[in-house]
């Protein structure tokens, strides 16, 4: 594989992971890389660093940021974004990967984009109804502010750096597992 390649997939695979814990602020993110040509996508994607994309990312970005805010509504959200997340993350890994034969870029885009964000954002939501119920809701927000730092440091380093974003993915995986790993055995 080219190093073109391997860097593309490396920056999918960590949009995609942002995705898990904000759907659309990945999305902004690599919306502004491409308008200002930072990141070049394939080209049926290219619409996506237009500025109709630009604003609509950026404004659905600050609304899904302020309504996990919203108690209640951070719940409701996260229900409904588990398949988006898995959506857009595959969206964001078939957008960047380049110089790959389509159905490999496919099937490495649902199986490592769609199921990366599928994994953190079911794991972000479980946190968020564990919050939800052991303090009532109000550690909700401190989980929220996690969540989108974690999402914006990861997209930030899939666009810049993208072999250290896939390292960090690696490492929220990792922590991931552990934590599922612990919880099943406690309640055995």
């Amino acid at each position: 594989m080219m190093t073109e390649t391997i860097i593309s997939i490396c920056l999918g695979i960590g949009l995609a992971a942002s995705v898990g814990f904000r759907v659309f602020l990945p999305l902004f993110a690599l919306s502004l890389a491409s308008y200002f040509d930072v990141w070049e996508l394939n080209s049926s994607w290219l619409w996506i660093g237009s500025l109709t994309a630009v604003v609509t990312f950026g404004v659905a970005t600050l609304i899904e940021i302020l309504a996990y805010y919203i108690p209640l509504v951070d719940n409701l959200l996260d229900t409904i974004a588990i398949p988006l997340a898995t959506i857009a993350g595959t969206a964001v890994m078939v957008s960047t990967v380049a110089d790959l034969n389509p159905v490999v870029t496919w099937a490495l885009a649902i199986i490592a984009g769609g199921g990366t964000a599928a994994a953190i954002k079911s794991t972000a939501g479980a946190s968020r109804v564990t919050s939800t119920v052991s303090t009532a809701g109000f550690g909700n927000p401190l989980i929220s502010t996690v969540e989108t730092g974690a999402s914006l440091i990861i997209s930030i380093f899939s666009i810049f750096l993208p072999l250290i974003a896939f390292v960090l993915v690696i490492f929220v995986l990792f922590v991931i597992f552990k934590l599922y790993k612990k919880i099943k055995h406690s309640n055995l």
